[in-house]
């Protein structure tokens, strides 16, 4: 199983670092796989078992690019783990698929392990399950799906950090359909925790999850996967 942290804007330089010598005590005999990704100020290298990657980074080597991180910085932690796609990013951030896909090209030219976020929003699950693969399928225009070092993770946008998660039989469902775009690891995200993640792990076509806020405090990440 994969298990993947996003702290958003959340920990300090210090916490973070904490948190990770914690984790790494504690997966240090598991066969999962572990991902945190911090803010970019808490940026470290990998030194275990456990897999540091960035939220964000701009597709280039370095640049007048105003907020944003490249290669170059990248490097200085050898950080060769991305998350892109997330829905924070295109909704909050105005990303558009097309820039998406360029940054993709980008760091999958780079030998980077992608985490490839897609979700819809309330309106679309509410108009069927066919809307909802229609709305997902259309997140995949210009991604290269046969990538080896890519994992999809299907976040509801309107599951995250609402404590609303998608049921089972939603869950099971949309994965399977995902699958058949594009057959890679597949991660659920969208308010897991330890009353839900069991569940979750168990259903149909889920190879790991993706969490938010339930990962904040390394003990209650643990309590995931323990």
């Amino acid at each position: 199983m994969i298990f993947a942290a996003n702290f958003k804007t959340n920990h300090t330089r210090t916490s973070t670092k904490e948190y990770i010598l914690k984790l790494e005590n504690l997966v240090k005999n598991s066969s999962d796989e572990f991902y945190i990704f911090p803010p970019t100020s808490a940026l470290q290298s990998s030194f275990g078992k456990v897999i540091i990657g960035t939220q964000n980074a701009y597709p280039t080597k370095n640049g007048a690019f105003t907020g944003e991180i490249g290669l170059e910085q990248l490097e200085e932690f050898s950080i060769k783990t991305i998350l892109i796609g997330h829905s924070e990013r295109r909704t909050i951030l105005g990303e558009s698929q097309e820039f998406i896909a360029q940054k993709f090209d980008f760091f999958k030219n780079n030998g980077f392990k992608i985490i490839y976020c897609i979700g819809e929003p309330l309106e679309v699950r509410e108009s069927g399950e066919s809307k909802v693969i229609e709305f997902l399928a259309e997140q995949f225009n210009g991604i290269d799906i046969n990538y080896e070092n890519l994992i999809i993770a299907y976040e509801p946008i309107w599951a995250i950090g609402t404590g609303v998660s998608a049921t089972n039989i939603q869950i099971a469902s949309t994965h399977k359909a995902v699958k058949q775009i594009c057959n890679q690891p597949l991660l659920y995200g969208g308010s897991v925790n330890s009353s839900n993640i069991k569940e979750v792990l168990s259903t149909a076509n889920v190879d790991g999850v993706l969490v938010g806020s339930a990962s904040l405090e390394v003990e209650n990440f643990h309590t995931l996967f323990n």
